[in-house]
């Protein structure tokens, strides 16, 4: 993964893992993490088949420990990018385990789901705090300042699932996936921009980001 810090704000670190940091570190750990890295970037490169398989992969390692928490946290794990690529379905396979998860990840999971209470959202990573003040309690909105590409996309989706997403803020993530070269969430956005632009009226506008989005489509 181009940026380590993003499993900082995904509750994932190897500290978190493991409850410990003392070496050495148990392979599991190191085969979990790499899988979750190539599962996350192929996804939101929009490779399905390698994202899958390295999701399965990352799975099975967690799930040696026998550990029904570390695997909700997991199964968190996939459903951050979907969510940033804005595939707002349930996330299945978080809620099958929300029973054994602890505090953090069910209001994590609540957040990515665009109902965290306002009671829970301290349980956030710190840049998405103020996101979700803003959009449980109306005050002010932006996106994390300092934070990592899909943090800033994830918080874009919660606004938006919030009815509280801006055209500026629409574009920060169409932005923010155009210099990543993430392909699923840059579609997904630039879909976004192209129907506020539809319902602005402004024709020419929108016509320019449909020829934007064929580029990304790869077509002629």
């Amino acid at each position: 993964m181009k940026r380590s810090s993003l499993f900082l704000t995904l509750l994932f670190t190897l500290t978190l893992l493991a409850g410990c940091s003392s070496p050495p570190v148990p392979d599991w750990q190191m085969n979990a993490k790499g899988s979750l890295e190539r599962s996350t970037e192929a996804y939101l490169s929009g490779n399905d088949r390698v994202a899958a398989r390295e999701f399965e992969h990352a799975r099975a390692e967690v799930a040696r420990t026998g550990r029904p928490d570390l695997l909700a946290r997991t199964e968190l794990m996939r459903c951050a990018p979907r969510v940033a690529s804005l595939d707002l379905t349930p996330c299945t396979g978080f809620e099958a385990l929300r029973a054994d998860a602890a505090p953090a990840e069910r209001a994590y999971a609540d957040y990515l789901a665009g109902r965290v209470s306002p009671q829970d959202s301290g349980l956030l990573p710190a840049p998405h705090r103020a996101v979700a003040a803003g959009a449980i309690a109306g005050g002010a909105v932006a996106l994390p300042e300092g934070a990592d590409p899909l943090a800033r996309l994830l918080a874009a989706a919660v606004l938006l699932q919030a009815g509280r997403a801006s055209p500026a803020i629409v574009a920060q993530a169409v932005d923010t996936a155009s210099a990543q070269g993430w392909r699923r969430p840059l579609l997904a956005w630039l879909g976004v921009q192209v129907k506020l632009a539809e319902q602005g009226g402004a024709a020419s506008e929108a016509e320019r980001i449909r020829r934007r989005i064929e580029l990304v489509q790869g077509k002629p």
